[in-house]
């Protein structure tokens, strides 16, 4: 048999009687008890402000280590690359202070389910271009207001996976972040990132060229993108990677690798008392006894037994045995 839908008297009572108490307070009860009812708008909440951008700074300086690898090949010199603290702003706010023209490049965040966007002043691309092309960067970070052309687009899109590639490489010891390049565009009114009322965090970084003016370029993320690990970037970065920066790690072997060592041969080691040493002449012979070998002495420790040879005119050890640090017993 169906189960009745119809209300009970009782049920009906409790509905006439809460539709009756205009005095009642803000709340409704539930078994017996009053709850307290606070009123909630959608989208009221501020996400303005999501405490110490800790995380996003240390993966920003991370950034510029790996930026320099990017644009080392075109400028053919080492870029001095620093980061601004990420600022935080509506993107309408940060379209109205940009220039129209300019490089923009949409990314794919996946993990996120967000994308972020490289800002890139006309300017900067034409110098990357002309220097790419066997042209100098030393010049006046100058260009006129027009659109790219096809050579300066190739560059745009070399420039674009290179910082992506190190976005990705700097944001791993946070969460692992693919970035996936969706688009370019060249005015900031067609750039359909977010909406203008949304908000923004914008990271700007510095590069310097020796003698020509400074160059910028943004990296924008949207707030609703980075919500998800808010607590992430107000905590403490710990890597659990080992950056693999293989110019220094050269330059360190190259410099421990040309360290001098002083090698010596001993031939013998013999023993002398006080008056057989006051005794000597100019002229006198100090008889030795060679032993089995000769004891190689590198900065005065034994590294190998060798045996007393010449090659051509000079005369020459031949090593015979490596001494481990355990049988040395001097």
């Amino acid at each position: 048999m169906a189960a009745s839908k119809k209300l009970t008297s009782e049920e009906v009572n409790a509905l006439i009687d809460g539709l009756g108490d205009d005095d009642a307070g803000p709340g409704f009860a539930i078994g017996g008890e009053d709850v307290e009812v606070r009123p909630f708008s959608f989208g009221s909440d501020d996400l303005s402000l999501l405490g110490d951008y800790y995380a996003l700074r240390m993966i920003n300086e991370r950034f510029c280590r790996f930026a320099r690898t990017v644009f080392l090949p075109m400028l053919r010199i080492q870029p001095r690359i620093s980061s601004f603290p990420p600022e935080v702003k509506t993107f309408e706010e940060y379209t109205a202070d940009a220039e129209s023209f300019m490089s923009l490049t949409t990314s794919r965040m996946e993990e996120l389910r967000g994308s972020s966007l490289l800002v890139v002043a006309p300017s900067f691309i034409s110098l990357l271009t002309n220097a790419y092309y066997g042209g100098t960067a030393v010049r006046s970070l100058h260009r006129n207001t027009g659109e790219f052309t096809a050579t300066e687009q190739r560059v745009i899109e070399i420039v674009s996976e290179g910082l992506m590639a190190s976005t990705q490489m700097a944001w791993r010891d946070l969460m692992s972040v693919s970035f996936t390049v969706q688009g370019h565009e060249e005015n900031m009114q067609f750039a359909s990132f977010v909406d203008s009322s949304e908000t923004v965090i914008v990271c700007t970084f510095l590069v310097q060229l020796p003698g020509n003016e400074p160059a910028t370029f943004d990296v924008v993320y949207p707030l609703q993108t980075l919500k998800p690990i808010a607590s992430l970037l107000r905590s403490r970065v710990q890597s659990e990677f080992v950056d693999d920066d293989m110019s220094w790690r050269q330059r360190l072997e190259r410099a421990i690798l040309n360290i001098p060592l002083t090698v010596t041969a001993e031939l013998a080691k013999p023993k002398v008392s006080m008056r057989q040493m006051l005794q000597l002449q100019t002229g006198d012979t100090f008889p030795i006894q060679l032993g089995d070998g000769i004891k190689m002495l590198v900065e005065g420790k034994r590294m190998f037994d060798a045996d007393l040879g010449q090659v051509g005119p000079q005369a020459a050890l031949h090593l015979r045995t490596r001494i481990k640090p355990n049988d040395d017993s001097e």
